[in-house]
């Protein structure tokens, strides 16, 4: 048994099977491959270039929409802020003129009164004058949604009361409880608007 070697073409060899079927310009560009042998990675890596590229000026683009979006939803949200506290400002003024305004009445009725006893005879007269005058002034302030609290009598309650002063309770069931109201208190609504003022029994 004997080896045998194998043929190495040539390059000349080579050339004369590779051009034996094609054209004078096909000829051309495999020559010119053969001289170039990077052309064809070349033309990738350009492809891959332009890829990145483009994908680099589509992020560049979302990100200039988002950053529009976000000065746009910042723009209005400032604007609603700015008209949310203007409102509430009008609203605070308009409550304040709504009240005020139900209140002159009562103003005008305070005036009649102290011009009718500069010169009142009858004390009583004037005694039931003012007594109307409180009580018109009460049902205002009840339509506007203030309430008298009760105090006397019941538990102390840190919460609604104000102790003044603690005294010996006059019956074993009312220590711990207010004994008397030096002044009222009321709610508006739900919400405690003025503590009561009260002397606890102890």
């Amino acid at each position: 048994m004997f080896n045998k070697k194998n043929k190495q073409d040539t390059p000349e060899e080579l050339n004369d099977v590779n051009t034996e079927n094609t054209t004078p310009e096909e000829n051309a560009a495999a020559a010119e491959q053969a001289e170039n042998p990077l052309a064809d990675e070349l033309n990738v890596s350009s492809e891959e270039v332009k890829t990145e590229i483009s994908a680099e000026a589509k992020l560049k683009d979302d990100l200039a929409q988002a950053n529009d979006k976000y000065l746009r939803l910042y723009a209005e949200f400032d604007n609603f802020k700015r008209r949310t506290t203007k409102e509430r400002v009008e609203l605070l003024q308009t409550a304040g003129k709504e009240v005020i305004v139900s209140l002159l009445p009562v103003l005008d009725d305070f005036e009649r009164a102290i011009k009718a006893t500069e010169t009142a005879t009858d004390v009583s007269a004037v005694k039931e004058g003012i007594a109307l005058v409180q009580s018109k002034l009460k049902n205002i302030l009840t339509q506007k949604g203030l309430k008298e609290m009760e105090a006397r009598g019941t538990t102390f309650d840190a919460d609604i009361h104000e102790a003044i002063t603690n005294i010996p309770a006059p019956t074993d069931d009312l220590k711990g409880k207010v004994v008397d109201e030096l002044e009222k208190g009321y709610y508006l609504g739900d919400k405690v608007v003025r503590y009561a003022k009260v002397i606890v029994g102890a």
